[in-house]
């Protein structure tokens, strides 16, 4: 062998091609990385990172003081994310999250300066205190994953995610996200209050010379930025799905609309979360093909921003959540085979 084919078989050694197993190692390796920080909640770690592989945004609801914000960022410190938090007041305007033109003294002229809107991980800190102009703000950054400004469109880094929180009590200076926004996030989460035993752990644990935040330093980050990128890719292309499971998620999907109870159902977008979501579930499992239990694990995280009840439903006490519970109960799954 002359060395010149050496060196190409070397390289091709090298660049070992990444699998289904490599997620759910990697998976796991981030999961007791975390650990060494968040107590419990596991079910919403195991769907933010399941977010990440899918390439979504996710909007994360719950009560102050439960952890969100620093879900986000240990999980930015394990996948070796850059991160940047933006906290959204009503004085927050546009150009505080995308950027300004800014004049250079030395030149004569202006240039970009860019926001915190470029990163890898972009934690929206109560994204509902903003107001709509600066919540639209987010739009072609959350969608195209750009920024234009004066005439020029800047690309935002790879991977780019964009995780918000919001309180679901208060509405004294909040602004509701309008539907173009909510239907940017492929999940919503609910983060509820820890089990007393976890919250026994978490006051053991976090009452000592060192709080919390400190202790972000001891997550050790298991896999690089092109990684992610990477397991995103094998994610939509190396795990399959049947036509009738395709064909089971668009009669949920469409099931939503259906309801008299519903006066906006879930889009089409909604059909295409749902898949690649339960693609990066069965992936997570270590499986190469999707399976009814993946969808139905996925739905409600999918579909509860996007199914909006009737005012006189909902004062009844009808949630979207009991709509989808009700579709999933009685739509048959079909029978897939390995």
């Amino acid at each position: 062998m002359s060395s010149k084919e050496k060196k190409v078989s070397k390289k091709k050694t090298q660049s070992t091609k990444v699998g289904i197993k490599d997620i759910s190692k990697k998976v796991k390796q981030i999961k007791q990385s975390i650990s060494k920080v968040i107590v419990g909640q596991e079910e919403v770690i195991e769907s933010m990172i399941a977010a990440v592989l899918a390439d979504g945004h996710v909007l994360l609801e719950g009560v102050p003081g439960i952890a969100k914000t620093l879900m986000a960022r240990a999980l930015a410190r394990a996948i070796s994310a850059d991160f940047k938090r933006i906290q959204f007041t009503p004085d927050l305007m546009p150009s505080d999250v995308t950027g300004v033109m800014a004049f250079r003294p030395e030149t004569g002229d202006f240039y970009f300066k860019q926001g915190p809107v470029f990163t890898n991980l972009l934690l929206a800190d109560e994204i509902n205190r903003a107001p709509p102009k600066t919540q639209a703000a987010m739009l072609e950054s959350m969608q195209e994953k750009q920024v234009s400004v004066e005439k020029k469109t800047y690309e935002l880094p790879a991977p780019f995610i964009v995780f918000a929180t919001q309180n679901p009590i208060e509405t004294e200076g909040t602004y509701p996200l309008p539907e173009a926004q909510i239907d940017r996030f492929a999940f919503k989460l609910l983060v509820t209050y820890p089990e007393e035993a976890n919250e026994v752990e978490i006051v053991n644990r976090f009452t000592g010379e060192y709080d919390s935040y400190d202790k972000l330093e001891d997550i050790v980050p298991v896999m690089t930025g092109d990684e992610v990128l990477e397991l995103q890719k094998v994610v939509r292309k190396e795990v399959s799905i049947s036509q009738d499971l395709s064909k089971y998620i668009v009669r949920i999907v469409n099931l939503t609309r259906e309801s008299e109870e519903v006066y906006m159902g879930a889009s089409p977008r909604a059909s295409l979360w749902m898949t690649i979501a339960a693609k990066a579930t069965a992936a997570l499992d270590g499986r190469k093909y999707v399976n009814p239990l993946d969808i139905q694990k996925v739905a409600k995280n999918v579909l509860r921003h996007r199914v909006l009840i009737k005012p006189e439903y909902e004062f009844d006490g009808t949630t979207s959540e009991i709509i989808i519970d009700r579709i999933l109960k009685h739509t048959p799954a079909p029978s897939v085979q390995a």
